[in-house]
């Protein structure tokens, strides 16, 4: 890939989770060496920039001598990389880098070439600092997170390495690559940003986005096993109220149960008058969902391609301007209101798992089982999505509601980014196991059935027994559980199904709003 101004979520994937090298654009090399000549016009006056001849923070009055400007740079990287905890994922620190190197590549940092080409180094040998996760207040930037990102460059600290943590210093040898000895303005521009925040934020999207179109595949499974109405799902009825996310989700909807035998198996001698809220109300809260994962992408591509650090270099006026680019509120909010969104999705899932395993509100054999009293069959997996969901109102709880002010209160206002950050990824893993608990239930469900569901949901179904059979008998299913959450996770299990869609001929009509069966309009 070629690192210019345009970075998108798709290519930042394929960089990060899939290995794609990637290489600094002409241009982009232009626009570094452009503003890095305004820092060194500036090295050789006397006029006082914040950061680059003057300390940082409470000390930003103290002017600093040229000839300890290099030293101003090195001490703030080694003093600000205090962080603490279990280090952050490789996928996490990739993202960091690529997104360092995308941001100073915007030509408003003042740094040398060579320092984001060491960036992206580090990136294509996959030679990864060890960054602890917790330290960030989410404002100057990831300050700590960043300065431990750092450290790699300057052969400090430890790098992750083809599978072993070594000292930096021996991995760049190893790499044929000196340590960089940082000048004026570089190591400022190195640490002040919101990469740790926008690496998280990135992979929870990419993540969710499968998600959320899974949650609409085990939704309509539910609605097949438990003889759900699929009229809620037509365009006249959300047409009244069309939020986009409501309107996309029931098109999905219905896309994965277009062709269904089941539907019209119970349009007669069904004595329900209306399903519960967590099958007819699946667009409006998956819907919620869906319109906040479309912001939170909106939020991310302005990110991508936004200059973070401070101050910003202006190099057709040689102009240096303190600013607040560095904050992260507007990630913050964002992931806070994601993380909601996100947790909602497990929490209408773990409902709609409790409707197939109650024989009274289902139809069905008592937690799935054919031979309840001596088998269990599914209890216990609720009792697991349960527990989940409950886990997420916890880390639900907005962290961008709080601030702490730090260096001695210059930073008056902070964001608590990262920890909402962290946040959403736990929720994310969450919901996908709460997810596949449903998938199983509802492949359960659906093998007492006689009918083929949906084609969607049917070409789901038969995957997923291609490698979970059906339970007859209680066994240990927790390897099952682990396969499944794996085929959600890496989006095969939707593609199956949404293949299966795009495959098939027109679907057949639906019952309209004057069939006498229970799917009708005046349902409430």
């Amino acid at each position: 890939m070629i690192l210019d101004r345009d970075l998108n979520l798709e290519q930042f994937i394929s960089v990060v989770r899939h290995g794609e090298q990637v290489e600094l654009s002409a241009a982009a090399r232009e626009r570094i060496a452009r503003a890095r000549t305004v820092i060194e016009q500036i090295v050789e006056g006397d006029t006082p920039i914040y950061g680059v001849n003057t300390g940082f923070g409470k000390f930003e009055n103290v002017q600093i001598d040229r000839s300890q400007l290099a030293q101003l740079q090195h001490n703030l990287i080694v003093s600000h990389a205090i962080g603490m905890g279990e280090p952050l994922p490789a996928e996490v620190v990739r993202g960091m880098l690529l997104l360092r190197a995308q941001s100073l590549s915007l030509g408003h940092s003042g740094v040398r070439v060579e320092v984001v080409e060491r960036l992206l180094a580090l990136l294509n040998a996959d030679a990864l600092p060890v960054v602890p996760s917790q330290g960030s207040v989410g404002a100057s930037g990831d300050l700590a997170p960043l300065a431990h990102l750092a450290l790699g460059l300057i052969g400090l600290g430890d790098i992750e390495y083809q599978g072993q943590v070594r000292p930096a210093a021996d991995v760049l040898a190893e790499l044929g690559l000196s340590p960089v000895q940082l000048q004026a303005k570089e190591g400022l521009a190195l640490i002040n940003g919101t990469q740790l925040m926008g690496s998280l934020l990135a992979l929870a999207l990419h993540d969710a986005q499968v998600l959320l179109g899974t949650a609409n595949l085990a939704a309509a499974m539910t609605v097949e096993a438990r003889y759900g109405s699929h009229r809620p799902f037509q365009p006249d009825v959300v047409g009244l109220r069309p939020h986009p996310g409501a309107v996309a989700v029931a098109a999905e909807l219905r896309e994965f149960l277009a062709g269904s035998e089941i539907a019209p198996s119970h349009l007669t001698g069904d004595g329900k008058v209306q399903d519960a809220y967590s099958l007819r109300a699946v667009p409006q809260v998956h819907g919620a969902t869906w319109d906040a994962v479309s912001q939170a992408a909106r939020v991310l591509a302005v990110e991508f391609a936004s200059v973070t650090d401070n101050p910003l270099i202006f190099p057709e006026t040689g102009e240096v301007v303190s600013g607040g680019n560095f904050h992260g509120q507007p990630l913050a909010v964002t992931i806070d209101a994601l993380k909601v969104a996100v947790a909602e999705l497990g929490s209408i899932s773990e409902r709609r798992t409790e409707q197939l395993l109650n024989p009274t509100l289902s139809g069905l054999p008592a937690f799935l089982t054919p031979n309840g009293g001596l088998n269990s069959g599914f209890m216990i997996a609720q009792y697991t999505s349960a527990a989940l969901v409950s886990e997420n109102k916890v880390l639900a709880h907005p962290a961008s509601v709080d601030s702490i002010p730090t260096s001695a209160n210059q930073e008056d206002h902070v964001s608590m980014g990262a920890h909402a950050a962290r946040q959403l990824r736990q929720i994310v893993a969450n919901v996908q196991t709460v997810l596949s608990i449903e998938l199983l239930c509802a492949a359960q469900g659906l093998d007492f059935q006689q009918l083929r569901a949906g084609r969607g949901v049917q070409a789901a179904y038969e995957y997923v027994r291609t490698f979970v059979p059906t339970l007859t008998e209680d066994r240990y299913f927790r390897p099952d559980l682990l396969r499944l959450r794996g085929e959600l996770v890496s989006g095969e299990l939707l593609r199956v199904a949404q293949a299966a869609d795009t495959q098939a001929p027109a679907p057949a009509k639906l019952p309209d709003s004057g069939d006498e069966d229970r799917d009708t309009t005046s349902r409430h």
